[in-house]
């Protein structure tokens, strides 16, 4: 019987990804335990968990159980597959705004990910990235346009850092860039602050929140900048001011 490489490949692109045991076995939908003993090779993988890691990596099931995957010394193609399943498992899906509509539907939907555009950011360290097109004036001075591009977060609450930015994707108000402020009083009542001070905070629910991606990354073009006076400045600041009382009055 022929040497299967099954759990040394499983372990190879668990790391390719930059990936925990949990966090693949997660995505895999099986115990962490039962991933160690794949990757340990005391137990041979299922077939449904080899058909998902082929989809995932565009690589074949042959490829899979009689290749060493992690060998790229040999063979130009070999470097050729190491090279093409990196670039691949680093792409960043763009969601722009006339997407935004069909992303609330699809979020969840491979095939509606895969048709996005995707690019990529060698700096950005392991993790799951997204990027989401703004408008409006409410986060400047970070202009209309900006391209946020965020880091997947659990639905915990207790993941969410005050006053951190994030990309909500929410039922009721749809995708959002905004400042978010916990309430230790209501723990299920989130407020969305703006960086503009001429909009209102406002509550969200955290039942109504399907995804939130804290902000790492914001790409604008350098034209579309706002340079501010120190007329506005003083303004904004006062206002921010105003805005962070009464917020505190709220919480306490």
């Amino acid at each position: 019987m022929s040497q299967s490489f099954a759990g040394q490949n499983l372990k190879y692109l668990r790391k390719l990804r930059g990936l925990t045991q949990e966090e693949f076995a997660v995505k895999l939908n099986i115990k962490r335990s039962l991933l160690g003993a794949y990757e340990e090779e005391r137990a041979e993988p299922r077939l449904d968990v080899l058909e998902t890691i082929s989809d995932w990596f565009k690589v074949s099931l042959d490829d899979l159980l009689r290749r060493d995957l992690s060998d790229v010394k040999g063979s130009y193609l070999a470097k050729r597959r190491q090279q093409k399943l990196i670039a691949e498992n680093n792409l960043i899906h763009f969601v722009p705004v006339k997407a935004a509509a069909g992303y609330l539907a699809g979020y969840a939907d491979e095939e509606f990910i895969d048709e996005l555009n995707t690019f990529t950011l060698p700096m950005l360290g392991g993790g799951q990235y997204r990027a989401f097109e703004i408008v409006g004036d409410s986060m400047l001075p970070t202009p209309s346009g900006s391209v946020i591009v965020g880091q997947k977060l659990n639905n915990d609450l207790d993941d969410i850092k005050n006053n951190n930015a994030y990309i909500v994707v929410s039922r009721n108000e749809g995708i959002v860039y905004k400042r978010i402020v916990k309430n230790n009083r209501a723990k299920n009542k989130l407020t969305m602050v703006s960086d503009n001070p001429a909009f209102q905070p406002y509550f969200m629910n955290a039942e109504d929140i399907i995804e939130l991606w804290q902000a790492q990354m914001v790409i604008s073009k350098i034209a579309v900048h706002q340079r501010w006076d120190m007329g506005q400045l003083a303004s904004m600041v006062n206002n921010l001011q105003e805005q962070v009382s009464t917020l505190k009055k709220r919480m306490n």
